[in-house]
């Protein structure tokens, strides 16, 4: 009797496995779907139109947060122009056995297969899901998804347990994919941990297969690698991965981290790149609080342009007390300074729209990195700079503007003829104000020497070179 019996639970289990893949989509489309530009350098809606990626990194939301918790996070960020909420099913805080504020898990026994799905509304860990991704749609945020933290299948650190294998994974991404089939959403995979061997490339690959078999292809996805690593590095390659993301990850310094979103940008075949973790506002820099300190705005306002203007389609901020929700008496992960609800209205996140802003102000789908806009000072290390005082330079391919961050208020030159009209419109763009002051017209021709408005190496600015017959209204 025992083979019987065994054969009928395995026949069981098959079935509740069956109609977990089977389950109809829980939310209604409320957003644009996205999809990659014709140039494959950008993102686009449905309709062709731009979109600019300004993500905030909320990894433990679907965990940690309640209800009304949730709809202040958002509200605040849809306030200050993010686009994007990055966040994990299976969290990296004990996010399989550490209920939620409801005191829900998401899987029984710790099996993907077996989600903990009951009837009925606000029942169980994926409707909380469902709640925050519904309202995350109606303020226009999309969910950057991860279905799992990586130490799910890789405990290189963290809580883990292991659990998922290839043949799991394409069962739990089929599920996932088609209960947030409609949703606006972008699937991220990954998490955070080394892709160390073939069995960690093919549980990857294969959760990708489920996603794109539940969802029906409905949305991009990527994947989210370690510090200093990217996407590109495992999987450039394979016709899954619609963009490549970097975590450039938690230095303050541009060489050999932020100047890698180029080198991934050069890459053939072209895909769009995004850093989608950089340095945190409030962090301990280079993990080295003791020598370093932690972090600033002026260290997270830095990437941006450094990522943007390398060629990046747009932009992840994150905080270190929001990622991972902290508040007491939780226990603080490396030594966060303040609760998450105050740590949202930190100036360094206010800042990032003002790049956005920058950014939209004109042609989006042409624009390139080009550090040939900027003239080579007598001492290179002055300008174009080096560590925190690199300056970077985007323009159009049709040369109807150009574009230059200085991260310090220093003197430096550009390229004027870089700008294809007889005359040049210049202004001065404050990313920590979004102000903007104009310069004058000049002719189009030679070098020519700009000054920021204010000396100081705090106070970075955006030069803004225009060709005035574009007649281009101040950024």
């Amino acid at each position: 009797m025992q083979p019987v019996i065994i054969e009928m639970n395995k026949m069981l289990l098959h079935l509740f496995v069956s109609a977990a893949v089977l389950t109809a989509p829980v939310l209604s489309a409320q957003l644009p779907k996205l999809r990659v530009s014709e140039n494959h350098r950008f993102l686009v809606r449905e309709d062709g139109k731009p979109f600019f990626w300004l993500g905030d990194t909320a990894w433990e939301l679907f965990h940690r947060l309640n209800r009304e918790e949730a709809i202040q996070y958002l509200d605040n960020r849809a306030r200050l122009g993010f686009t994007v909420v990055q966040a994990v099913a299976l969290a990296e805080l004990d996010g399989l056995n550490a209920p939620n504020p409801y005191g829900h898990r998401p899987l029984i026994d710790n099996d993907p297969t077996r989600p903990d799905v009951k009837d009925g509304p606000e029942n169980d860990y994926w409707d909380h899901v469902d709640f925050i991704v519904r309202e995350a749609n109606k303020r226009g945020i999309y969910i950057g998804f991860l279905p799992t933290w990586g130490d799910k299948w890789n405990k290189k650190w963290g809580t883990g347990p292991e659990i998922f294998t290839p043949a799991n994974a394409t069962t739990y991404g089929e599920w996932l994919g088609r209960r947030y089939r409609d949703a606006g959403i972008v699937w991220v995979l990954g998490g955070d941990r080394p892709v160390e061997n073939n069995t960690h490339k093919e549980i990857i690959r294969a959760m990708a297969r489920g996603l794109r078999a539940g969802d029906g292809g409905n949305h991009l996805l990527t994947l989210h690698p370690t510090g200093g690593q990217s996407s590109a590095q495992y999987f450039h390659n394979e016709d899954w991965l619609d963009f490549n993301m970097r975590q450039n990850g938690h230095v303050a310094e541009y060489t050999g981290r932020y100047d890698q979103t180029r080198a991934d940008y050069d890459r053939t075949p072209a895909k769009p790149v995004i850093d989608g973790e950089p340095i945190y506002e409030d962090h301990p820099v280079s993990f080295d609080p003791k020598k370093l300190g932690h972090s600033i705005a002026a260290d997270v306002r830095r990437p941006l342009y450094w990522d943007l203007f390398n060629g990046a389609f747009g932009h992840t901020y994150g905080h270190h007390s929001v990622w991972q929700m902290w508040a007491p008496p939780r226990n603080p992960v490396n030594n966060p300074l303040m609760p998450w609800s105050a740590a949202i209205n930190q100036p360094g996140a206010a800042q990032m729209q003002f790049g956005r802003r920058l950014i939209e102000s004109r042609p989006f789908l042409t624009r390139i990195p080009d550090q040939s806009v900027i003239v080579t000072d007598r001492v290179p290390t002055s300008v174009p700079g080096a560590g925190r005082y690199a300056f970077v330079a985007t323009r159009d391919l049709d040369g109807t503007y150009a574009m230059v961050y200085a991260p310090v208020g220093r003197s430096f030159k550009v390229r004027m003829p870089v700008i294809k009209g007889p005359k040049v419109k210049a202004s001065w763009y404050n990313p920590r104000t979004g102000d903007t002051t104009a310069i004058g017209e000049f002719p189009n021709s030679g070098d020519r020497e700009f000054a920021p408005p204010n000396n100081g190496e705090m106070l970075d600015w955006v030069l803004v070179l225009d060709d005035a017959s574009k007649q281009y209204p101040l950024p």
